[in-house]
């Protein structure tokens, strides 16, 4: 339950975007604000990590990192905020309550994980709830748009399941600043080219970057990095969906904007969803527990000795040690033999 509490930050963060956008930054420019939420939160995680260990990159780490960096950075925060400005009403956030849905789709794919009926039940009725919370009446749907938003959602769902996938990194903090790097590697020579120079800024600019940086992108992905490998694949695009919902609750009380019955419907859905994400990790140990009940394990190793004739077993004692101490055989044993 800690790493769902801890996980579900970084949606909250998240979900602090659009008045942080609309508020504190320069217009039209999407761009821009995608570079500077990766870079400057790279190189702070990447300095921030020099006091624990050096650790950086090698072998087949760097074209991992190399990839993660893309579809979670590169390919996402373009294509994201594209669909939030062309895409009124909420609609873009609504497609990333589609979230579960790939996620358990791709984790089959890649994995060969096939996702439980339950699961994809709740995944379907959680995207219901995240468009009742934020799709108005009215909204046009652009296809430009609906494509982007899509194609953003995908590109997050592929990072998700090549995350928990992969190796884990020694260096969490640092192994997340590396991919913003990287990611930023993609988006400063795009936006010189399709934005040109940045404006002058405004000392708001210069808050709204710094909050969007170092709170909403560098401590919120190391969040969530960090729960994606400690949870069960369902989980994190179920607690994700607090990032709508946060939106739309700052909407209700910074920018005074009203809230539908219909809406507050959706409200109660999606935190259904958001809970039964949580309560995932908890199900999964407490099976673990009753497989693991019975105070004794006898592994069969019978070994008939010529000279004595007696019947030896081993016994393993019941540990509380983690299963993959036990895998590797640390866990102590004691050989027990019976005479004839």
């Amino acid at each position: 339950m800690k790493a769902s509490s801890a996980t579900v930050l970084a949606p909250i963060a998240w979900g602090t975007t659009y008045v942080t956008i609309t508020e504190l930054l320069p217009e039209g420019r999407p761009l821009l604000v995608a570079t500077m939420r990766v870079v400057p939160s790279g190189l702070a995680l990447v300095a921030a990590s020099l006091f624990a260990s050096r650790w950086r990159p090698r072998g087949a780490e760097w074209w991992r990192t190399g990839v993660l960096a893309v579809f979670n950075f590169g390919v996402f925060f373009p294509l994201l905020v594209a669909a939030v400005y062309r895409l009124p009403g909420g609609v873009a956030a609504a497609v990333g309550g589609l979230q579960p849905l790939f996620v358990a789709g791709l984790s089959w794919l890649v994995n060969g994980r096939r996702p439980r009926a339950l699961g994809l039940v709740v995944g379907m009725v959680a995207a219901l709830g995240v468009g009742l919370v934020v799709i108005r009446p009215g909204a046009d749907l652009d296809p430009v748009g609906l494509v982007a938003a899509v194609g953003a959602n995908l590109s997050f769902a592929v990072g998700v399941v090549l995350t928990k996938r992969w190796p884990t990194p020694s260096n969490q903090v640092a192994a997340t600043g590396w991919q913003l790097l990287m990611g930023g590697l993609v988006l400063v020579p795009l936006t010189a080219i399709v934005e040109g120079l940045p404006p002058s800024l405004t000392g708001r600019n210069v808050a709204g970057f710094g909050y969007l940086s170092l709170v909403g992108t560098a401590l919120a992905f190391v969040l969530w990095f960090n729960g994606i490998r400690r949870l069960p694949s369902a989980a994190p695009p179920l607690l994700g969906l607090a990032a709508p919902v946060t939106g739309a609750v700052l909407g209700w009380v910074v920018l005074d904007q009203s809230l539908s019955p219909l809406q507050l419907t959706g409200f109660v859905v999606t935190l259904g969803a958001i809970a039964y994400g949580a309560s995932l990790r908890v199900q999964d140990v407490a099976e673990i527990t009753e497989r693991m009940a019975s105070p004794v394990r006898m592994v069969s190793k019978a070994s008939s000795s010529r000279s004595s004739g007696r019947r030896c077993e081993t016994i393993e004692p019941r540990s509380s040690r983690p299963l993959s101490m036990r895998a590797m055989n640390l866990g102590k044993s004691r050989r027990a033999c019976a005479e004839p």
